[in-house]
């Protein structure tokens, strides 16, 4: 059964950026996706995704940042794409019923929610898809100090040839972060989790990662 999405308008300061949010009944809990750099909330990867984790009895929020909402090709800046998580957040907590709020993305959305984590945004947990821990071919460039101080559980869900994370450093990376972190490698995946030789649809793909979030969110609920 497929679960109905909601186009939503969210307010973020004197403008606003769209979304779209599905909740089966009774949730166990919701997660907010948001897209990676370049990409906006429908694309095929994060609407397999989350239509994915819809079935598993996960609601979820996914939005566009500003740039993308403007039709410009680069990125927000941190700030900008912080406050955006943080009214997407707030929305998703207003029409919740208390189940737990997770936060995650794909790859610059992923990386944009620690950082609105590690500047107070409350969630309970986070989920990377792609975590871009280094530009392509600049292993020495780190994205990483913002992790360290966070506590809540998250899970790294990454492939084996993604040239945004050189296995042995995101090794390194959870292994500091400690017993919160989980890191679950994709062999043979890129950043968009592409196998070479295996023939599946962008949304096949995002919706093959839904069944191990949803198992870490499951394992995770409060007491």
């Amino acid at each position: 059964m497929t679960i109905p999405e909601l186009p939503v308008t969210i307010s973020v300061g004197e403008s606003a950026i769209s979304g779209l949010y599905a909740r089966p009944g009774t949730p166990a809990a919701t997660l907010v996706v948001a897209p990676g750099a370049g990409a906006g909330m429908e694309h095929p990867f994060l609407a397999g995704f989350t239509r994915a984790l819809n079935g598993l009895g996960i609601a979820t929020l996914r939005f566009n940042f500003p740039y993308r909402e403007a039709g410009r090709k680069f990125p927000d800046k941190p700030p900008a794409a912080i406050a955006a998580w943080r009214a997407a957040m707030a929305d998703a907590a207003a029409r919740s019923a208390g189940e737990p709020l997770w936060a995650g993305g794909k790859s610059f959305g992923g990386r944009m929610a620690a950082m609105a984590v590690a500047e107070g945004m409350p969630a309970a947990g986070l989920i990377y898809l792609g975590y871009p821990l280094h530009p392509p071919g600049k292993p020495e460039k780190l994205r990483d100090e913002h992790l360290y101080g966070l506590t809540l559980p998250m899970l790294f869900l990454q492939g084996t040839r993604d040239p945004f994370a050189t296995p042995e450093l995101l090794e390194a990376v959870a292994a500091r972060i400690g017993p919160t972190a989980t890191l679950e490698w994709r062999g043979g995946g890129g950043h968009t989790f592409d196998v070479k030789g295996t023939r599946r649809s962008t949304e096949e793909v995002g919706a093959s990662l839904a069944e191990s979030a949803a198992a870490f969110i499951a394992a995770h609920r409060p007491a």
